[in-house]
């Protein structure tokens, strides 16, 4: 979450390992180097799902070697044998949709329960490592209107997790998710992650890249993405398949 409680609060010699969901997109690797920045000793997962956006598993990589994870687990799931999502099925992406429409309502890009299953991935690996921290990308201003990218959904995962492990039972410690981007703009995070030194040409947000990894510019994820990039006046070093206007 944010404010004091993501500050730095373990010992200097023996950095806290923190569990971080890594898709290869903007906010997640911004979100690795808010947790490098504080210290902890990260370890990335990054989860191939079934999504058609499969060319972020390569963007994942990139962006764990850049920032010197202490491990990196790519764990696949298949969500397309459930589908109902342009995602995870045979369903167009919605392309050049205005401002408005991106705000309103849940677009047919979200997938059902997939933040809970990612983070409940990430919680099981950080009870085996002994780590009580989770780091997670969402944000809940410029995003497509996902459930579950709200702060109320992240602190109702927290609950749940001291009830459901076996560490959140026994221990004297609770798990904390992280989400450090949840109440900043795209242009917020960008101008974050260029403090921190990511690369955001190694990253990809499209939701319907081409075989090359190049995005698309016209789904919602690249428009909120290029947006970002406008308003604070630097060009997306991202491979488009049409180059963006200002890139």
């Amino acid at each position: 979450m944010t404010g004091g409680r993501d500050a730095p609060y373990f010992s200097r010699m023996t950095p806290r390992p923190a569990v971080v969901l890594l898709s290869g997109g903007l906010d997640s690797s911004t979100t690795l180097a808010v947790a490098r920045a504080k210290g902890f000793a990260l370890h990335a997962l990054t989860v191939h799902y079934g999504q058609r956006h499969a060319a972020e598993l390569a963007a994942a990589r990139r962006v764990a070697d850049a920032l010197g994870v202490v491990e990196h687990k790519v764990l696949g799931i298949d969500l397309r044998a459930f589908g109902g999502s342009a995602l995870t099925a045979d369903i167009a992406v919605p392309k050049d949709r205005t401002a408005a429409e991106i705000g309103h309502g849940i677009p047919v890009t979200y997938v059902p329960a997939r933040n809970t299953i990612l983070l409940s991935l990430a919680l099981a690996w950080a009870e085996v490592l002994g780590a009580w921290d989770l780091f997670i990308g969402v944000n809940a201003l410029d995003y497509s209107g996902y459930p579950d990218c709200r702060p109320e959904y992240i602190e109702a995962f927290e609950a749940m997790a001291k009830l459901a492990t076996k560490a959140g039972t026994s221990g004297t410690r609770t798990f904390t998710v992280h989400a450090p981007l949840i109440r900043m703009s795209k242009r917020e995070i960008i101008r974050t992650g260029h403090e921190l030194g990511v690369d955001f040409g190694m990253t990809l947000s499209c939701y319907d890249p081409d075989e090359r990894g190049a995005a698309c510019g016209a789904c919602d994820a690249c428009q909120l993405r290029l947006k970002g990039f406008a308003e604070l006046g630097v060009p997306d070093p991202a491979l488009y398949r049409n180059a963006p206007a200002g890139t």
